[in-house]
């Protein structure tokens, strides 16, 4: 099919979400030729997709849960300054999400979990491509690759089973010394010891505008977006036939749940539990930085990711698990914006924004996509973590896939609602 062909029509579809996932998914439901309807309180692209570090990365498959990630839990939970956070009042709901984040660490689930990230992430341009060529958004995209950075060889040497892990996945990486990277990007602190590059990923210079041009490509082509909460659904004899809104019912054959990590409540009222926590990130965002980046930076050491984009430079990080809604504490905003200063020690900070969105998190570190186990026009994608950025196109064709009855060009077996 091409970049702007729709097939004959299918039926009414209802995509809950409007985040750059729920967006791609209702693209590929309307080029199978589905009347689409996305509804999100937010508007479109709001959440986690706003303010995420921009990375379209494929070198992206190491899980969250790692030998040397575990070690230092403990004392990242009780360290003001460490880029862990968990509050006292969430410990007894996020309890049990931890106790699966540690039985995801064994050797065989990280190499297993590595391959099924690797798996989407290899697709990633492919999911993409037709359609940011439809909506003409391929300006968006830089394709100037990513530094890994570590500030002394005690820490490099403590990375290398993850960068072993991308590099038997076929991820093309160099290794540079210090002196090195700063000739790559002169902005970095002297203390930077060891890099390595990714030549091959690319980053999005307005995460939003990504969003914001496709949904509008997509109500162009007869889609219809209702900034509404969706409560809940009203069920028929074989499944839901309605999403139920703070506004009204908007009735559908087909329904996708893509709402982050407000897809929890949704996907229980259908039967389905899935472990999914709020893993709340921050970011600053400097317009007038005094320096400039060719590339994205991630830093090891201080866990941030610096990205430079349309709107001057985003530095992102923290893990902060709490309920999504409670509001935001911009200390640890400023914890980013110290610890970029000190990665970057030319940065001007001068006139920055800052924000906090709740990255939608399993402890497996893998995405739900798949069918509903008890009702075959529910498909539900959700709970992408860091990537979702990365995987929005690639999950679009594969919820279309399965609403379609087609095979997938990925086993989704890893990625099923009903493994937990």
């Amino acid at each position: 099919m091409s970049a702007t062909a729709t097939a004959a029509p299918k039926g009414e579809a209802v995509v809950i979400g409007a985040g750059i996932v729920g967006v791609c998914c209702a693209l590929y439901l309307q080029r199978d030729g589905h009347s689409v309807t996305l509804v999100d309180p937010r508007g479109v692209g709001l959440g986690a997709s706003f303010g995420n570090a921009g990375n379209l990365g494929w070198a992206s498959c190491v899980p969250a849960a790692m030998p040397g990630v575990l070690k230092k839990v403990p004392q990242m939970l009780f360290d003001g300054n460490a880029p862990l956070k968990l509050h006292w009042g969430h410990v007894p709901a996020a309890a049990g999400w931890f106790a699966r984040f540690i039985a995801a660490a064994r050797p065989s689930r990280i190499e297993a979990i590595a391959d099924a990230r690797q798996a989407l992430l290899a697709r990633l341009h492919e999911g993409y491509a037709p359609l940011l060529e439809a909506a003409g958004a391929e300006d968006l995209i830089d394709y100037s690759g990513l530094l890994m950075t570590w500030e002394s060889d005690e820490a490099f040497a403590g990375s290398r089973y993850a960068l072993e892990l991308r590099r038997r996945r076929g991820v093309p990486m160099d290794e540079l010394d210090g002196n090195e990277a700063r000739q790559m990007e002169p902005a970095l602190a002297p203390s930077v010891m060891r890099a390595v590059h990714f030549p091959r990923l690319a980053h999005v210079i307005d995460p939003l505008r990504l969003t914001e041009t496709l949904a509008r490509h997509f109500e162009q082509r007869g889609g219809r977006i209702r900034r509404e909460a969706a409560r809940g659904f009203e069920m028929g004899p074989s499944g839901p036939v309605a999403v139920t809104t703070d506004a009204g019912r908007i009735a559908a054959d087909r329904f996708i749940v893509a709402a982050g990590v407000w897809s929890k409540n949704l996907a229980r009222q259908l039967g389905t539990r899935t472990p999914i926590e709020a893993e709340r990130g921050y970011h600053n965002v400097f317009p007038q930085p005094g320096i400039a980046l060719r590339a994205a930076i991630m830093s090891a050491d201080r866990y941030i990711a610096v990205t430079p984009m349309e709107a001057g430079i985003r530095a992102t990080g923290v893990a902060e698990f709490a309920d999504p809604d409670r509001p935001a504490d911009m200390r640890y905003a400023e914890m980013v914006e110290r610890r970029a200063q000190g990665l970057l020690p030319g940065l001007k900070t001068e006139g920055r924004s800052q924000w906090m969105g709740p990255r939608p998190s399993h402890p497996d570190s893998l995405p739900v996509i798949g069918r509903s186990p008890r009702f075959g026009n529910v498909v539900f994608a959700y709970g992408h973590d860091h990537i979702g950025l990365a995987l929005g196109g690639i999950t679009g064709r594969l919820v279309a896939d399965i609403v379609a009855g087609r095979p997938t060009p990925v086993d989704l077996t890893p990625y099923r609602p009903d493994r937990f």
